[in-house]
């Protein structure tokens, strides 16, 4: 499948599981907490996102990690959460420490966190609607960008 040129820009990409609550809430920290106010959001559960989760290997409909990417480079589980955390200010960059462990340590805690999200945090029945002032970071299906 084809991705579009407007989810690949120069800009950084986190796609993200739009019913997961610890997702979203991980969306609204970044952009509460973004330096750069750069990073655009796509939900996994739309068409663009379902296209660049199967490119990368993801399953859309039981989505086993998160993808951040930058400069056209897709970083999964552990290396997307810390690629993630370089962009914010805030208490998550406290997490940043976690680079110097191995990423098999990190990925498999990562792994548990993924797949218990649900049952721990809860999920939504409908992606969040993002509100007027951060919708252009947002890849909502049918725009034109």
């Amino acid at each position: 499948m084809i991705v579009s040129t407007s989810v690949l820009r120069a800009d950084p990409v986190l796609l993200y599981d739009g019913v997961c609550v610890l997702c979203s809430r991980a969306v609204s920290y970044t952009l509460a907490h973004e330096r750069t106010h750069t990073i655009r959001f796509v939900a996994i559960q739309s068409a663009e996102g379902g296209n660049l989760a199967n490119q990368y290997g993801i399953n859309p409909h039981n989505p086993d990690s998160f993808l951040f990417i930058e400069d056209r480079t897709a970083l999964r589980k552990s290396d997307g959460v810390l690629a993630l955390m370089q962009h914010l200010n805030g208490p998550a960059r406290l997490f940043l420490w976690a680079k110097y462990l191995p990423r098999s340590l990190r990925d498999w805690c990562y792994d548990r966190l993924a797949r218990n999200r649900y049952c721990l945090f809860g999920r939504k029945q409908a992606c969040t609607v993002p509100d007027n002032t951060s919708r252009h970071r947002f890849i909502l299906p049918n725009t034109d960008e």
